[in-house]
């Protein structure tokens, strides 16, 4: 929500009424997504002045600004938060593109005044000077840029009017010309010298010298008379500039642009700030073939104030790098030319006589004082002085390839999902990027995606350098400056997926250590934190049928898996975790290629298990029996054997007898598989013959499974008694997924006995855990969790705690682009919006909610909506599909908490048939659920004591109680 604050308060775009309220929007605004304190807050809203009750004033203005701006602000023990990131706040979007060298861009965002609504508070007094001076600053830098773009001596008399380019200064409005606007800021700024500096080089540059002397004159004496100063070195530079003959033409070879420059604004403003400085006097650009160097290196250069000019020297076909200098500058005397004179030099595509590069531009360098030098490199020059900058695959690669698209074939449309998928194949490298999307010249989009395996053949134009002919042609020229060493091991890093330590590589690969640097520093291999990869582009190029590499490859990361495993269930977990995390791609692939998978796959389990990625590990077992058969090799009976019970097996004898954390867990996750009673029958043996193990963590997981299994199926009243010894010993072992888990399943028993304060005050604490363990999946992951923790607040009776909870759940629903997602946020918010009245609203934001999820999600999630909609409309037809869904449905608190739905739309017999059969399934003797206590008290009250609890017991004696409530219905 986009909040602005330069000028007339406005919150997406519309203003906002009542003076005190704008002001602490104002205030809040100035720290955007951080707390301001309560105190702070009513000290700078009534300062001097405070309310009789200024807490409650406070509160009262918040409630206000929130009935305006919705969601705005947030709520905290210490104050409140304006809960939008700071990029949104149009003050803070435009302090940084001030600094970030776009002053157009910042004065664009500058409507009036800074912080007008609060003008004549305390608190925004400096905050504004600071953004008018920041105005004054990129206003001056907007029209040195637009003076240094005009060629003066093409310029001629004064124009009626400026270009089109005033205007996207914001705050100016393109009157008479950037004289008259001059004229007009030295007037309102008498002082200020930046201003009378560029007045005086407008009238230079339009052959007015006489009066840019004028204006020299008159500053100097106003500095003198008022502050007792002499002119500064601005000014005196902008008078010796008046002084002497017009100035010959600018310097420079630098070529035109062919085609638009997207996106590195960072890029381009940290090279400003380097080579703009004094002792950073040279710049290496590197990265990889294609990466887009020489492109950032020119669109720098050419935003560089550099008054003795800028030289390209390419250096692609040269033989000679003093001699390429020397063509250039057209002397033999290059020392000579260029001493007492302060250039910059784009030394562009030093690679291949880096060597060379490296001693012209240190020779250079300590010869001419002035000189500055932008090279572009796949590797560094490595001199002293050397300022390297990475050039990394685009950001803004999607934005390029449309645009390329759009020149390449007008008028096709490309979805952003398909411009990403491309992109991401590609690297976001934009070489690779602009040769795909000429290819849609000839070809539809979906085509072009199938070819993309083919990437190193695709073509560039008629004009394109025969070293970026192809991509291909982009690798060759890196690939034949490499030893055969470094071929060798390039080759046999393409065995690793998703990079590698440098323990693996050295283990797997071997090899000297200086090759791998050598790799990297010639942009084919990069180095992140404590990892090494490659472009997927390189790896392709590179790859090799390396059989005895992929063997070692294997052993490695089976042993790493191994020595994982038992360590995850000690305080050691989440370490390990993260090690696991990192090597997923390379686990994968070791469990394709081993020649032992059971024995890579046995450790696996529990990591998959605690990531809950259920789906997977069954896919890895399936494709792993495939290749090993029926028949369990000698000493892997216990893997085949859970391979098996993934794939919908019989138990063997060896997983039966098992300790191993992951058998434990196949009794809770194999219920679908086999009957209920099977399943409690098994796990109840289960528990009893470990839960006197030695092992303090065997014995708590047991105890888990064993809980988990009474909630699911029954008993669930003695759930609690196995969970909480369970939480226990996962504490004692510093195990968090198990204290995680333990929980999360303590905090549902709670919400089955209808106990919402106790089930919130449980889930609390889980969520901490998942953070710290993080990747964790659905049901599990962030955006459930809170949309859990608002749906308990609203049933606990925190109805604000709960708007607030499910305002965030949905701004993560709307990021997931997921409509199930979305669906159930929508569903809570209906639900809460009910319990604060407001039926009307529940009812529209149900319609949404169906209208997103009727048809997909699990089949309880579609009943609850069903319910909660018979709340708020006709009962009839949503309690009848809701009862269809549940008739199949396996989950005993879901069918209970539906039953109880439709409970409250029937007469007093019936009602208190189905709480009978709702009691039942959830095993809760006394409920406390408070809607479901009044419905008890309305049948007993009803009925009679006696009458009521005959119908409680012919209800939970039902066979099929949904197929009965459907009767009732009629």
């Amino acid at each position: 929500m986009r909040i602005g604050v330069l000028g007339a308060l406005q919150v997406a775009g519309a203003e906002i009424g009542g003076a005190r309220v704008r002001a602490l929007l104002v205030r809040l605004a100035l720290d955007p997504g951080r707390v301001v304190t309560a105190d702070r807050l009513i000290d700078d809203l009534w300062p001097g002045e405070p309310p009789a009750h200024p807490a409650a004033a406070l509160q009262s203005l918040v409630s206000r600004a929130r009935r305006q701006a919705p969601g705005l602000i947030s709520s905290h023990p210490a104050g409140y938060l304006l809960d939008v990131p700071p990029g949104e706040v149009d003050a803070s979007a435009f302090e940084r593109l001030v600094r970030a060298g776009d002053p157009r861009g910042a004065l664009a965002l500058w409507r009036g005044p800074a912080l007008a609504d609060a003008a004549g508070l305390a608190f925004a007094a400096a905050p504004a000077a600071r953004l008018e001076e920041l105005r004054l600053t990129a206003l001056a830098a907007a029209i040195t840029a637009d003076l240094t773009a005009e060629a003066a001596p093409a310029l001629g008399p004064e124009p009626a009017s400026e270009p089109a380019s005033e205007q996207a200064r914001g705050g100016r409005d393109g009157g008479p010309g950037v004289v008259a606007e001059l004229e007009e800021l030295v007037a309102a700024h008498r002082l200020r010298e930046p201003f009378h500096a560029l007045l005086m080089r407008a009238l230079v540059a339009r052959g007015r010298r006489g009066e840019a002397l004028e204006v020299f004159e008159r500053i100097r004496a106003d500095l003198a008379d008022e502050l007792g100063v002499d002119p500064g070195p601005e000014l005196r530079a902008a008078h010796m500039a008046a002084l002497r003959d017009p100035a010959p033409a600018p310097r420079g070879n630098l070529p035109a642009r062919l085609t638009g420059f997207v996106g590195r604004t960072g890029d381009v403003a940290r090279l400003h700030a380097l080579l703009g400085g004094r002792d950073e006097r040279l710049v290496t650009l590197v990265g990889p073939g294609g990466v887009g160097k020489t492109r950032l290196a020119l669109e720098a250069a050419r935003g560089l104030d550099v008054p003795d000019g800028v030289w390209l020297v390419e250096l692609a076909s040269a033989t000679g790098v003093r001699a390429a200098v020397e063509s250039v500058l057209r002397t033999t005397d290059v020392v000579r030319a260029l001493r007492g004179t302060s250039p910059l030099i784009v030394l562009d595509n030093c690679e291949h006589v880096v060597e060379e590069a490296a001693t012209v531009a240190r020779w250079l360098l300590s010869e001419v004082a002035g000189l500055r030098v932008l090279a572009t490199s796949r590797e560094p020059l490595d001199i002293p002085g050397e300022v390297l900058h990475p050039v990394l695959p685009l950001p803004e690669a999607a934005e390029l390839f449309l645009a390329r698209a759009a020149a390449a074939r007008p008028g096709l449309e490309v979805s952003a999902a398909d411009a990403g998928r491309i992109c991401r194949e590609l690297d976001g490298i934009p070489l690779a990027i602009e040769l795909a999307a000429a290819r849609l010249r000839t070809m539809p989009v979906s085509v072009l995606v199938r070819q993309l395996g083919d990437r190193l053949a695709f073509r560039g134009g008629r004009t394109s350098e025969p070293r970026h002919r192809t991509l291909r042609d982009v690798i060759d020229w890196s690939w034949n400056l490499l030893s055969a060493p470094e071929r060798e091991l390039l080759r046999g890093l393409t065995v690793f997926s998703g990079g590698a330590t440098y323990e693996a590589v050295a283990e797997v690969c071997g090899g000297d250590p200086d090759d791998l640097a050598s790799l990297v520093d010639k942009s084919l291999v990069s180095v992140s934190g404590d990892r090494y990869s490659m472009l997927a582009t390189i790896r392709q190029y590179a790859a090799a049928d390396l059989p005895a590499l992929r063997q070692a490859h294997a052993r490695y990361y089976t042993r790493l898996a191994e020595t994982a495993d038992p360590l995850l269930r000690t305080g050691e977990q989440l370490a390990w975790l993260e090690v696991l995390d990192a090597e997923q791609d390379n686990l994968d692939a070791a469990l394709r290629h081993s020649d032992d998978p059971l024995r890579l796959i046995l450790p696996r389990f529990w990591p998959w298990i605690m990531r809950g990625r259920r789906r997977e590990m069954s896919e890895r077992a399936a494709a792993v029996l495939r290749r090993v058969g029926d028949v369990p090799p000698p000493g892997r009976e216990l893997a085949h054997g859970l391979c098996r019970v993934l794939t919908g097996g019989e138990p063997t004898p060896a997983v039966l007898d098992s300790d191993h954390p992951a058998a434990l867990n196949f009794w809770a996750m194999s219920g679908a598989q086999r009957p209920p009673a099977d399943v409690v029958e098994l796990t109840e043996d289960v528990v009893e013959r470990l839960r006197d193990s030695p092992d303090l963590w065997t014995r708590s997981a047991a105890l888990l499974v064993g809980g988990i299994v009474r909630f699911e199926y029954g008993p669930v009243a003695g759930a609690q008694d196995l969970l909480g010894p369970a939480l226990d010993g996962f504490r004692r072992t510093g195990d968090r997924w198990g204290q995680w888990a333990c929980l999360y399943w303590l905090s549902l028993v709670a919400e089955n006995r209808g106990d919402f304060a106790a089930a919130l005050a449980r889930a609390e604490e889980p969520g901490r855990l998942a953070a710290e363990l993080s990747g964790l999946d659905a049901p599990f992951g962030p955006m459930t969790f809170l949309l859990r923790l608002g749906q308990l607040k609203a049933r606990a009776g925190d109805h604000e705690g709960a708007a607030t909870t499910l305002a965030q759940a949905w701004r993560s629903a709307l990021r997931a682009e997921d409509a199930v997602t979305q669906a159930r946020v929508l569903h809570a918010r209906a639900e809460l919006a009910r319990r604060t009245g407001d039926r009307s609203a529940a009812a529209r934001l149900l319609d949404r909610a169906l209208a997103l999820g009727s048809g997909d999600g699990p089949a309880q999630f579609r009943a609850f909506m069903q319910v909660e909609l018979a709340r708020v409309t006709e009962p009839g037809p949503p309690l009848r599909t809701a009862l269809e869904l549940m008739e199949t449905c396996g989950d005993r608190t879901a069918r209970a908490t539906v039953l109880e739905g439709v409970a409250e739309h029937l007469p007093p017999r019936p009602a208190a048939e189905l709480l009978g059969a709702a009691r039942a399934l959830r095993g809760v003797a006394d409920p406390a659920d408070p809607a479901v206590v009044a419905l008890i008290g309305r049948c007993r009250s009803a009925l009679g004591t006696d009458a009521f609890h005959e119908a409680l017991t012919s209800g939970a004696a039902l066979p099929a109680p949904e197929r009965h409530a459907m009767s009732l219905l009629g």
